[in-house]
C-alpha cells in the first residue's frame, strides 16, 4: 500500500501580516480619494522631524546644557535647510484640506462651528497632553537641581512646535474668509514689511511678526485655490517652482538674506523667525513642486504598503510633529549617563559631528515610536470596533454632491 504523499504547507512569510493589514487599508480606502494630499502631509512633517534632528544640537557645556546648530560653524550646510525646510508644503496642504472639509461640512448640512470644533479638537488635544507633561517635568527638574540654563533650553526646544499650531488653527479658522483670498495679497503685505525692515529700515520692532500670518497665509491660500481647481495644469506648477526659486536666488544673492531657511543660533537674521520674503519665495518653489509631483504621488500610492505607510504617518501627523523633539532630548539626557557623547552632546563643528548624529537617528526614531505609541490616542480619539475601517480613509474626502447640487 502506497505511502500517502506529505502535505505541503506554504512557506511562512514574517512579513506575511503586513502586507495584508497593507491589502485591508488599500481596498477600505475610498477610489475619489486624492492619496498625493496624504503623502505631501507625510512628507512634510517627516522634513521638519528630520531636518530638527540634523540641525538642532544639545551640547553638554558648563554643566548644562545649550543649543547649537551645525549651520553656524559649518554655512556650506545650508543646503540641508532647503531640503528639510518644508513647512511651506504643510501650510498648502492644510489650505487646500479645510477648503474642501469646509465645502463638504456644508453640503452635508453641518455648521461652520460644529466643523471648526471637530479640527481643532483632534489639532490642540494633544498640545494639552504635552503641556501637562512638561510641566511636570519642569518642575521635578527644578526641584533636583536642574540649572535653569538647561531647563531653559529643553522647553524652548519642546514647545518650540506650538508657535507652528497656533498660526495653523489660526488660518484654519479663518477659511470661510480666507478661502477665495488670492495669494498676492499676503505675499504683498510681506514685501512690504521686509522693504520697511532691511530696505528703509524704519516701523517698530515688532513689525516683522506681521509675516508670522502673513508669510504662512500664502501657501495656504494656494492650497484653497488647488481646491478650487485653479492649479491644475502643470503650467501653474512649474510658474510657482520656476519663480520661486529665482526670486529666492536673487534675494539671497544680492539682496543679502540668509542662504539658510531655518534659524541658526547667534544669526543677526533669521528667515523663519519670523518669515522673511525669502522664506515665502522659496515656500513658493516648494508647492509648485509639490503640484508638479502630484501624478506621480498617485501611481506610487497605488501600492497598498507605499499607501498604508503614508496613512500611517498621517493617523498620527500630530503627535509625531508635537513630539519629536522630546524623542531627541530625552536620548540625549539618557546618553549623559555615559559621559560627553560625539554627535550627542559635543559641539557641531566638523564633519565627524554630522557623521555620528547620523548614526543617532535610529535611536531618535526608536524614542519617537514610543513616544507615539504612549500618545498617539489622544489625537486619534477613542479605539475603533475592528471591523471598522482606519479612520485616515474617511477624513477630508472631497464633497458630496446632492441632487440639488448637480
Amino acid at each position: 500500500m502506497a505511502e500517502p504523499a506529505p502535505v505541503r504547507r506554504a512557506p511562512h512569510r514574517p512579513l506575511g501580516a503586513v502586507h495584508r493589514a497593507a491589502h485591508r487599508v488599500d481596498a477600505a480606502t475610498p477610489a475619489s480619494r486624492d492619496r498625493a494630499v496624504d503623502a505631501l502631509r507625510a512628507v512634510a512633517i517627516l522634513g521638519v522631524v528630520l531636518g530638527h534632528w540634523l540641525v538642532t544640537a544639545l551640547v553638554a557645556q558648563d554643566g548644562a546644557l545649550h543649543t547649537a546648530s551645525p549651520l553656524r560653524h559649518m554655512p556650506r550646510l545650508a543646503p540641508i535647510s532647503w531640503l528639510l525646510q518644508t513647512l511651506a508644503v504643510f501650510f498648502l496642504v492644510g489650505g487646500h484640506v479645510a477648503a474642501r472639509g469646509l465645502a463638504s461640512a456644508r453640503a452635508r448640512g453641518d455648521s461652520y462651528t460644529d466643523w471648526l470644533r471637530a479640527r481643532l479638537t483632534r489639532l490642540l488635544r494633544p498640545v494639552a497632553v504635552l503641556l501637562t507633561l512638561w510641566t511636570v517635568a519642569a518642575a521635578a527638574l527644578l526641584l533636583t537641581g536642574t540649572p535653569l540654563a538647561t531647563l531653559h533650553s529643553l522647553l524652548k526646544l519642546a514647545l518650540s512646535p506650538l508657535w507652528f499650531l497656533l498660526v495653523f488653527a489660526a488660518l484654519t479658522a479663518l477659511t470661510p474668509l480666507v478661502a477665495r483670498l488670492s495669494p498676492l495679497w499676503p505675499l504683498t503685505v510681506v514685501l512690504h514689511v521686509d522693504l520697511l525692515r532691511f530696505g528703509l529700515h524704519l516701523g517698530p520692532s515688532w513689525l516683522g511678526w506681521t509675516n508670522l500670518a502673513a508669510g504662512w497665509l500664502v501657501p495656504f491660500t494656494l492650497g484653497a485655490a488647488w481646491a478650487r481647481g485653479e492649479l491644475h495644469s502643470r503650467r501653474s506648477a512649474w510658474a510657482l517652482l520656476l519663480g520661486g526659486t529665482a526670486a529666492t536666488a536673487l534675494l539671497v544673492g544680492c539682496a543679502g538674506y540668509p542662504a539658510s531657511m531655518v534659524g541658526v543660533p547667534g544669526s543677526a537674521v533669521s528667515n523663519l523667525n519670523p518669515p522673511t520674503l525669502a522664506a515665502v519665495t522659496f515656500g513658493l518653489a516648494q508647492c509648485g513642486l509639490a503640484l508638479l509631483l502630484r501624478d506621480r504621488l498617485r501611481r506610487v500610492l497605488a501600492r497598498p504598503l507605499a499607501w498604508a505607510g503614508v496613512a500611517l504617518v498621517n493617523l498620527s501627523a500630530m503627535t509625531i510633529f508635537l513630539w519629536h523633539q522630546t524623542a531627541m532630548m530625552t536620548v540625549t539626557a539618557t546618553g549623559l549617563l555615559a559621559g560627553r557623547l560625539p554627535g550627542l552632546h559635543t559641539p557641531p563643528d566638523s564633519p565627524a559631528w554630522v557623521a555620528y548624529r547620523l548614526a543617532w537617528l535610529p535611536l531618535f526614531l526608536l524614542a519617537l515610536a514610543v513616544c507615539r505609541a504612549a500618545f498617539r490616542h489622544h489625537e486619534q480619539g477613542p479605539r475603533r470596533p475592528r471591523n471598522r475601517p482606519p479612520r485616515v480613509v474617511h477624513r477630508h474626502l472631497p464633497p458630496t454632491k446632492s441632487a440639488h447640487h448637480a
